[in-house]
This record gives C-alpha cells, structure tokens and sequence, in this order.
C-alpha cells in the first residue's frame, strides 16, 4: 500500500496523531517509566478479569463517596489509553488500596508506592497537552490541516525542560521532543505552513521563525499566479503561437503577476479571525475579494491532519461486520455505518 500510494500523482499527509503516538511510545521507554506502567497494567487485569475484585472495588468507591466507575486498560493501538489509565487509577488510589487490603492473596498485585504514584502523577501532567493535541487534530467537523503546526509548537513550548524536574521528566521531555522533531521534518512540512497561512486564525505564522515565514508567502504568491493565469487554446492559431514566443523570450515571467502579489499582501492585512471561526466560512464570504486565493484555500484547508475519522469510521464497520453477522452484504453494511454516524451527530 505504501508503495502504491507513492506512485499516485497526491501529495502525501502522514497521520499526525500516529507520530505522536510514537513519540510518547519512544519518550516513556527512554525515560524509564515503562516499569511503573506495566505495575498500573497489572493492576488493572487484577480487576478487569475478576468480577468479584470489581464488585468489591465499586463497594469501596460507594463507601468512600466516589463515582462508580470501572479501571481502563491500555492499549498500545488505542491513542491516548495510557493518560486514561493513569488519570482513572489515580482518582481511584484509595478505593483500589482498600480493595488490595481486603484479599491479600499470593496472586494479589502490590498497590503502588508513593513514589510510584508520584511519577505517574508527572507522567499524567506530561501526557495531557498530547492528549489535547491528539484530540484537537482528530476532529472531523472542522479544519485540522492548518492546527498542526501550531499544536506542535505549543507540545514543543511545553516540554521545555526546567530546574524543578526530576531527572526521568528531563529525560522523557529532551526524548520526546527529539524524536517529535525527526518526524515533523519527514511530514509534508511545506504543505502544512501553506495551510497555516491560508488560515486567517494563523496567518501571523508565529509557529514558524521569522526567517521561515517570507518564504511561505512567496510561495503561497507563486501559486497564485499560476491559478489566475488564462488557460490557453489548445491548439492556437500560428499568429498567436508566434506572439506567444515573444513572451516565452522575455523575462516577465520572473516579475509575477502583480495582481496576485497584491492579492496575497491584502489578505495579509486582513485582521485575524476568532480561533471559534471557520476559515472556510470567511473565505467564503471573500472568495470575490481574493479570486486567486480563494481556490487555494480550499486546496490545503481540506486536508485532515489525522486518519482518526477513517479509523472511527473502520472500528465501527468491525463492530457491525462480526461472525454472527458476516452475510451482510456490503450496501447494508454502508447503510448501517451511515445511520450509525448520523445518528451519533445527532445526539
């Protein structure tokens, strides 16, 4: 499949959730945090296989005054389930230490140590802006191309180390932020400052330096001429081919087209929008202004950042495609996936 989508005439956008995901993958085993996790994975098996161990933990969340609730396993193949684990076993500690207490057992797990609880505790600070930013990129109801750069800019801001962090946080942000950075510059990094650009939320490019910045604008003014320039005959008439080599020998092609230049600084003088407005929306509303633009904008803005959607979209087709039901045809089995999904939207 990777090949076959090489040879297609498209340009590529890698799932951006996935290489985050890798890149936490790869910061919690740097920093020597996978022991603690597989203690919290351990722990969650004592009660997500016993029924008994789990009505006795939700007795000791009624007693204590807690939500009824039940622990989360993580799955490496499910985004963000390790923050989830983590933020489920904390609010649940005493509850979990209660239940461990009550059935000492040689198969019993140890409950966690203070200074367990205290790197999980860290960890559950150092996962939460990627959660954000996964959840944040995996939307389907609004533009996501044009977030990306900024939202790694702002995991990138966060993960700035400090005097204050123990030494496994230091080594967790400096891996994180390392591998992150090799695989931001294999995405199509280019595509996404356009996009950046186009988006009057964005178009101040401060996720890009400054030296960076006048050289998306020159493309973006590349482009542009290239939209408003007339599509010629396809077979024109002698006279006209032989004018056409005057213009061919001459060098206006390297002054562009001072109509688009000035379309492009227009827009750049256009105030930003609110970060709730849809850039798709505004362009719309000023498609007439910016002829030239506005196709362009369409173009990148319409690019997912993720294939979070796609795979939603895939999970639900397993829960309705199963062994008991494998004669579904395939028109019934899309009609089943459309109604589950509108319906969801509608709740």
């Amino acid at each position: 499949m990777t090949a076959a989508a090489r040879l297609l005439p498209y340009e590529h956008m890698p799932c951006i959730a996935h290489s985050l995901q890798r890149s936490i993958t790869m910061a919690i085993r740097d920093s020597g945090l996978e022991n603690v996790l597989a203690k919290c994975r351990k722990l969650v098996g004592h009660f997500k296989h016993s029924p008994a161990n789990s009505a006795e933990l939700r007795r000791q969340q009624e007693e204590s005054g807690q939500q009824q609730e039940p622990l989360i396993q993580d799955v490496s193949t499910r985004w963000n389930s390790t923050v989830s684990m983590i933020t489920r076993l904390l609010r649940n500690k005493d509850a979990v230490r209660a239940t461990l207490e009550l059935h000492q057992q040689r198969s019993t797990p140890a409950m966690l140590t203070n200074a367990e609880l205290e790197k999980i505790e860290k960890l559950e600070i150092l996962l939460e802006p990627c959660r954000y930013v996964t959840e944040l990129l995996g939307g389907e109801q609004y533009i996501s191309c044009s977030v990306v750069l900024p939202a790694l800019c702002h995991l990138f801001r966060v993960m700035e180390g400090s005097d204050d962090d123990p030494g496994y946080v230091l080594r967790f942000k400096a891996a994180f932020t390392s591998d992150l950075s090799k695989r931001k510059e294999s995405t199509n990094v280019q595509w996404l400052k356009v996009a950046t650009a186009l988006d009057p939320r964005f178009k101040d490019l401060k996720c890009l330096p400054r030296s960076e910045r006048e050289g998306v604008w020159k493309s973006i003014k590349e482009e542009s001429s290239q939209q408003s320039e007339p599509h010629r005959e396809t077979e024109p008439d002698p006279t006209k081919k032989k004018m056409s080599l005057l213009l061919a020998a001459s060098d206006s092609d390297e002054e562009g087209d001072p109509a688009s230049d000035m379309s492009v600084d227009r827009y750049r003088g256009e105030p930003s929008i609110s970060i709730e407005d849809c850039p798709l929306k505004w362009w719309s509303g000023h498609a007439g202004a910016y002829p030239s633009l506005a196709p362009l904008a369409q173009k990148y803005l319409a690019t997912p950042a993720t294939t979070v959607p796609c795979e939603r979209l895939f999970s639900l087709s397993g829960h309705i495609l199963q062994k008991k039901r494998a004669a579904l045809s395939t028109d019934i089995v899309t009609r089943l996936v459309c109604v589950s999904n509108w319906l969801k939207e509608k709740k």
